[in-house]
C-alpha cells in the first residue's frame, strides 16, 4: 500500500517562498507596490521572506502572484514512474 501523507514539514520554508522571491526580483516591484496591488500587507510579504512564516496561505500567495502579473496553475499531475506495491 502507498502511504499518503496529510502534510509535509519543511525544514526551512515552503518552496513557494523561493518562487515568490524570484518573481519579486524579476518584476522589480517593492513590497509596498505589491501590497497596494494585491491587498496583502507588506508586513505579511516581508514575513514570508524574513520572518517566521514557513507556509503562506494559498489565497494570499495567489493574490500576490496575480498582482505581479503572473499566474500559477496546477492543471494536472503526471506520474514519472510506476509504483510497485509490495504485498
Amino acid at each position: 500500500m502507498v502511504q499518503l501523507y496529510k502534510s509535509y514539514l519543511f525544514k526551512d520554508k515552503d518552496p513557494v517562498v523561493d518562487l515568490l522571491r524570484t518573481i519579486v526580483k524579476e518584476t522589480g516591484m517593492t513590497y509596498q507596490e505589491i501590497a497596494d496591488a494585491s491587498g496583502v500587507s507588506s508586513k505579511t510579504i516581508m514575513n514570508w521572506f524574513y520572518g517566521d512564516v514557513k507556509r503562506p496561505q494559498h489565497a494570499t500567495v495567489m493574490a500576490v502572484v496575480r498582482a505581479m502579473g503572473y499566474d500559477m496553475r496546477m492543471t494536472k499531475v503526471v506520474a514519472k514512474r510506476k509504483i510497485h506495491l509490495v504485498k
